[in-house]
């Protein structure tokens, strides 16, 4: 019995060996430098590379030594769980022990102890792609350029059809100087007129603004790989970056004709068609489209949206129908054909389909139900309705809650709307939202000891939100109370959000307060030349006529009139100018 255990346990790792073998042949031109970098291998290579230490390197300090590394990576001992997996992974033969010493690099960038793994694992397996995808991803990462040329050219001497296109994804060189430099190693290197060298040549230039120079390196790709969808599409994108729509739109007619079954190519002449507002062709192309894929999804979502911007509503919900059963676009679907229906006004057709959008449409899908049941004047419907909702949508509590205690407020039923709010924070009491939603509702004078209540939750929840900060310093002002302990409140704010005009209204205010007219005066004129708002203008005269400077008072005063010249507070103001001009006359 136990000899049978170990020896499924032995076919087991036989298996993995395997497919890992099958993998690192003839299948590696699909690799992407995402696939083998980002770390996403990282918990099954754990397992992997402990069990091939053990299974294929049994000696006792292999074991001690990656058990020393995972104990010491537990405990955050960086540096220990580096070195004993750099030890091992030069040592051992097991790719998932290189693999994982890679990983543990990687994810605490020390780019030097990942570069000497994979110029070990190189080294001892010359002709192994993964390994030499992770030497020039690291080197290109490291800075290393010629290195990585050289790397990238030994992959193309194996292979020369490896797909490179993606070698650069998130490690380009931010540097002009460094893309340059990465650009004459490219073109130095041995496989210099490789289309995969040469479009990851174009795409540097196109980084480095060399738009022309772009477009003639990938012509050169072309030449050589006509039929390849990246680099049709790249020669696109540089001639819309150029502005040639000319030139754009014939590259795209003349390729979605050439390439009458490449749906990448004649989707992508579509999606330019819309974006350069020719909807109406667009959709002639996405209709020849479907024809040929009738039930491609993503040409169906676009022919569906583009007809509801042309107005077609019946072909719209020809095409969105048919994305009902969608795992990728159900949600979007029904909530375009929501629109849809609301555009027809089918309003009841509409509410049906809101009703089915859930995922990242939820809310504004029920926005939208809400919106059409005011237009009905059912808003004791839509109460009703969102209150079923929080039952069958527990997880958009906090969201229903506020619709409807909106709702309340439209009702003029602010008592209802603060009850509801109550019973929210009751239900959701970490939920900073619904505590300010009913903050705005209190009272500052009536319900103070409430109001402070919440307003001080609301800081220990998010102790340096500037709107929460500036809510409590404005609510203090407001009651002209604890004036010390609001500017501390307003100025924390102003921390971070230093140019939001609300902010440095309500600094000014407590200034203003607090007898500082010169600094009320320096804050408030910041704030009104940010918001142009009248009120704020209003209390910014206010604070330099306190400082006795008439003539700027009277200057101010006239600027104010010119922008609001019906507001009823700008005659309050002039009243003070009257004994100073009874006195001149």
């Amino acid at each position: 019995m136990q000899y049978r255990c170990h020896k499924k346990h032995y076919l087991d790792q036989e298996k993995l060996r395997q497919i890992n073998s099958r993998l690192s042949g003839a299948t590696i031109k699909h690799y992407s430098t995402t696939f083998l970098l980002v770390g996403s291998m990282a918990s099954s290579a754990q397992v992997r590379a402990f069990g091939e230490v053990y299974h294929a390197n049994s000696s006792y300090d292999a074991i001690k030594q990656s058990m020393i590394a995972e104990f010491a990576l537990a405990y955050q001992d960086i540096p220990t769980a580096l070195h004993n997996y750099t030890v091992l992974a030069i040592k051992s033969n097991s790719t998932a022990v290189k693999q994982r010493a890679l990983n543990i690099a990687l994810d605490h960038n020390d780019l030097q102890a990942a570069l000497d793994i994979a110029t070990h694992w190189v080294v001892q397996e010359p002709e192994d792609v993964p390994a030499l995808f992770y030497l020039s991803h690291i080197a290109l990462k490291a800075h290393e350029y010629e290195l990585a040329a050289e790397t990238l050219d030994k992959i193309l001497n194996i292979d020369p059809n490896a797909d490179l296109e993606q070698i650069l994804a998130g490690i380009s060189p931010e540097s002009t100087e460094d893309r340059d430099f990465l650009i004459r190693a490219l073109r130095t290197s041995k496989e210099n007129h490789n289309p995969s060298i040469l479009v990851l040549i174009a795409g540097l230039e196109a980084q480095n603004g060399q738009l022309n120079e772009a477009l003639t390196t990938i012509n050169h790709a072309l030449k050589k790989r006509p039929k390849a969808t990246g680099y049709i599409l790249m020669k696109a994108n540089l001639l819309t970056a150029i502005g040639n729509e000319v030139e754009t739109l014939k590259w795209y007619e003349k390729s979605s004709q050439k390439h009458r079954s490449n749906m990448e190519v004649r989707l992508a002449e579509a999606k330019y068609l819309i974006k350069i507002n020719q909807s109406e062709l667009a959709l002639t192309k996405l209709e020849d489209i479907l024809k040929k894929w009738p039930k491609a999804e993503e040409p169906l979502f676009i022919a569906g949206l583009t007809s509801i911007d042309l107005e077609q509503y019946e072909k719209a919900e020809k095409y969105l129908v048919e994305l009902r059963y969608s795992a990728q676009y159900q949600n979007e679907a029904y909530y375009y054909l929501a629109v849809n229906a609301e555009r027809k006004e089918h309003f009841e057709t509409a509410k049906a389909y809101y009703r089915l959008v859930d995922g990242s449409l939820y809310t504004v899908s029920r926005r939208n139900m809400v919106n059409i049941f005011a237009q009905q004047e059912k808003l004791n419907d839509a109460l009703r309705f969102l209150t079923q909702e929080r039952v069958n949508y527990p997880q958009h509590a906090s969201f229903l809650y506020l619709a409807q205690a909106d709702i309340l407020k439209r009702m003029n039923n602010k008592k209802a709307a603060i009850r509801l709010l109550d019973e929210a924070v009751k239900n959701l009491p970490d939920d900073p939202e619904l505590i300010y939603a009913e903050v705005l509702l209190l009272d500052p004078f009536q319900e103070r000891d409430k109001l402070d209540k919440l307003l001080k939750n609301l800081l220990i929840i998010e102790p340096n939100s500037p709107t929460y900060l500036n809510a409590y310093a404005y609510t203090l002002a407001l009651q002209n109370h604890r004036l010390d302990e609001a500017r501390t409140y307003v100025e924390h704010a102003l921390e971070f959000a230093p140019e939001q005009a609300s902010i440095l209204d309500t600094l000014g205010y407590i200034c203003f307060l607090q007898n500082d007219f010169v600094t009320a005066t320096a804050v408030l004129k910041q704030a009104y030349e940010l918001s142009g708002s009248s009120k704020i203008g209003v209390r910014y005269a206010r604070s330099i006529y306190m400082q006795g400077d008439l003539p700027e008072f009277s200057r101010v005063l006239q600027q104010l009139k010119q922008k609001h010249p019906n507001d009823p507070q700008l005659d309050q103001l002039s009243t003070l100018l009257l004994p100073q001009q009874i006195k001149k006359s």
